[in-house]
């Protein structure tokens, strides 16, 4: 087991992992922000006193791009059966003309740099007024904070520190899983797992393991899931991997593939077609799903008989498992058995961790996304 509520298998691939070792050692000791973000050590930039006018609200709604809402979103998605209030995401820009919506929203903006073109543009079609807002953004005179300051809006500051992709753990998705009621102590795992020597040795082999096959050109990454719940758990793990470590010619290409759907489209793909992938599968264990009726099978499908929708999901995964071991196609997997804050605090230690060692590994620095920067400076200029 990794941790008490996750069994993990690693790669079967096993490589040399001393380097890994002192570089988590080194990256532990540093004075770093985004893993200070990770313990119970962290102080958030809002009071829980202050948030608790905000609490009242049924609806809310988070408006940002990326990093600074898919944290948040895959913890609403993955915990949602623990909440009883109703988030929505304007995460993207939709040409398409929305029908008047009367719901009393709390609307959450937030933006690292305050500047992020599509969050303004949201903000300023869908901000209604006399709607209560939050912004977390910078300390500085940008956009969105004149824009909040203006609205007589709650102001957090976002810390300067940390980027919005390894955001999850600060400010950014602890306000939103505050409000939410989640017990958002329970998230900050890191004090814990650096006591946990099964952990650590998974990790330092797995980090180990994929630099090993970006050597020898294997960067697909391709995540086989099982949850559905977990989607944009594993959309928020493709960013943090692709923008933090697609630098200087290299990287690795998440790909969210969703089974079993994609059994009958890409399947066929992975198993026999090129070998540059590896893959990642990815389980979520569910109590009292739904149960074949079985006055409807025929003889011909009897195994169906007495079978929940969990268990027949699980044999396909194991099935899937079974046959990439006899096509050597490498592969670890993660089968999660517990729903809560602290399992999904381990997860996100456990990528972000991960995440960070690759890129110093590498000798790539994993905070920044520099050729993005170009395409918003190129927008700018064709729009003026």
């Amino acid at each position: 087991m990794l941790t008490p509520n996750i069994k993990f298998r690693e790669f079967k691939i096993k490589k040399n992992s001393l380097k890994i070792k002192i570089e988590l050692k080194k990256l532990l000791r540093d004075n770093n922000s985004v893993i200070k973000s990770l313990t119970k050590n962290y102080v958030n930039n809002f009071k829980l006193k202050k948030l608790s006018k905000y609490k009242k609200f049924l609806n809310y709604r988070v408006i940002g791009m990326g990093g600074s809402t898919l944290g948040t979103q895959a913890i609403y998605d993955f915990l949602n059966f623990k909440i009883k209030k109703k988030f929505t995401f304007l995460d993207n820009l939709n040409s398409s003309k929305k029908k008047i919506d009367k719901k009393n929203y709390l609307n959450l903006i937030i933006s690292k740099s305050g500047n992020t073109i599509e969050t303004t543009i949201n903000s300023n079609i869908f901000i209604k007024k006399k709607q209560t807002n939050i912004f977390i953004t910078e300390n500085n005179q940008n956009h969105l904070r004149k824009i909040g300051e203006k609205l007589k809006a709650e102001i957090i500051d976002h810390n300067n520190f940390i980027g919005g992709r390894y955001s999850v753990l600060s400010e950014v998705g602890m306000l939103p899983a505050e409000l939410m009621d989640l017990d958002i102590k329970k998230f900050k795992q890191l004090n814990n797992i650096i006591k946990n020597k099964k952990f650590l040795n998974n990790l330092i082999n797995n980090v180990a393991t994929q630099i090993h096959f970006i050597k020898n050109k294997k960067y697909n990454s391709i995540i086989i899931n099982y949850d559905e719940k977990s989607e944009n758990l594993l959309n928020w793990y493709q960013q943090l991997v692709a923008e933090s470590l697609g630098k200087n010619k290299i990287g690795l290409l998440p790909i969210v593939s969703n089974m079993p759907k994609d059994n009958h489209s890409v399947m066929q793909l992975y198993l026999d077609g090129f070998k540059n992938n590896f893959f990642t599968f990815f389980y979520v264990k569910e109590n009292n799903t739904l149960k074949v009726k079985n006055n409807k099978i025929l003889k011909s499908q009897s195994y169906l008989s007495n079978k929940s929708i969990d268990q027949i999901i699980f044999a396909q995964k194991k099935a899937t498992e079974n046959v990439f071991s006899k096509k050597n196609i490498p592969f670890r997997g993660f089968e999660i058995y517990k729903r809560d804050e602290k399992t999904l605090g381990e997860l996100f230690c456990f990528f972000i961790l991960e995440t960070i060692l690759i890129g110093r590994t590498l000798k790539i620095n994993p905070f920044d996304q520099p050729a993005v920067e170009l395409i918003k400076t190129e927008t700018k200029k064709i729009l003026s």
